[in-house]
């Protein structure tokens, strides 16, 4: 903003594109694991895979809480337009979350209703997901908007491109969840995990390749964005990247080396979130609202600033001694979250 020396805005956009980021990161394996779940070869099998994630699952989701209230009180145009046209799967997920709670809080300590909790952390885990893939498909088509107001109807989510989005983002979830059981498990939980994650990464190809193909058609603006030149030569890197984070997992899987697959999951998704926002930077709505018009006021958003300089370091600190705490291979012999 012009007499302002530093850019509150931006820096608001970039500490909420670092918690959705954050939250895809960490929270995906752990929605992956749910969604591979009734695919385990036995009981202790999921037994074992709900260890792996039950000490940090709940940690994981403060991202989400960090993103949705900075978006809340730094851009509140984006809750007045944004909510009301996807406030179906927003509900839906916030529904399959819940569910995969309590599953967590009920499964270990049930007997005969313990396959209930299972439907539950299953189901939870890939409505959840299905349901942010929705949305996310959703904002990359953009939203039918009249000035600052939302005009369109509570189903115009409901496309064939956001749907896919959803599948999509339940692969890449699944893929991220396999590669996470590798690096926790050993002996026969890993070796059906190196089965099934190749697989999965082969879904997770075919996905890109068709978003990759259906996004510049859907906008103009992004298909001239991405083949104009010198734009087409800037973002050229991020499909070569890809290529070679993907030639080396497949490596990594053949050689079954535990903790590679899962690096180069999370530089899947990395390379994924940069293409989007390379993509729609910096509107903040579609197709032509930016993060300025969408912005609150100054005063507002120094103020939380304040707070949040200080919140990030605690929750990054809680984060790595979690994972510090929790770290090594789980075992069926292991205390786990009983």
């Amino acid at each position: 903003m012009e007499g302002q020396l530093i850019d509150l805005t931006l820096i608001w956009a970039l500490i909420i594109a670092f918690g959705v980021f954050m939250y895809v990161l960490m929270d995906g394996f752990d929605l992956g694991v749910g969604i591979l779940f009734p695919f385990a070869p036995h009981e202790e099998a999921r037994d074992i895979m709900m260890n792996t994630v039950a000490p940090v699952w709940d940690g994981n989701e403060t991202w989400l809480v960090l993103g949705g209230a900075g978006l809340l009180g730094a851009f509140p145009l984006v809750y007045s337009v944004v909510l009301p046209a996807v406030y179906l799967p927003i509900l839906i997920m916030l529904a399959g979350l819940i569910f995969r709670g309590v599953a967590f809080e009920f499964r270990f300590k049930a007997k005969a209703s313990k396959w209930i909790w299972d439907i539950s952390f299953t189901a939870g885990s890939m409505i959840a997901t299905f349901a942010q893939g929705l949305v996310l498909g959703s904002f990359i088509q953009g939203f039918e908007v009249e000035g600052t107001r939302f005009v369109g109807g509570p189903f115009d989510w409901a496309t064939p491109f956001a749907i896919m989005t959803g599948f999509g983002l339940m692969a890449g979830y699944a893929m991220i969840g396999g590669s996470w059981i590798i690096m926790k498990t050993e002996g026969e939980v890993r070796d059906w995990a190196y089965r099934v994650t190749p697989i999965l990464l082969i879904f997770v190809l075919l996905f890109i390749s068709v978003v990759s193909l259906w996004t510049p058609l859907m906008r103009e603006a992004i298909a001239e964005r991405w083949f104009s030149t010198p734009n087409l030569f800037y973002f050229l890197p991020v499909p070569v990247v890809t290529g070679l984070i993907t030639l080396l997992m497949i490596k990594a899987l053949r050689d079954r080396a535990d903790y590679l697959p899962f690096l180069c999951s999370l530089g899947l998704f990395a390379l994924c979130y940069s293409g989007l926002a390379i993509s729609l930077w910096p509107n903040v709505i579609q197709p032509d609202i930016s993060i300025w018009d969408a912005a609150a006021s100054p005063g507002s958003q120094l103020f939380l600033l304040i707070g949040v300089l200080f919140i990030i370091p605690l929750i990054l600190m809680y984060t790595a001694w979690t994972y510090w705490v929790f770290r090594g291979k789980v075992t069926r012999d292991s205390v786990g979250y009983h």
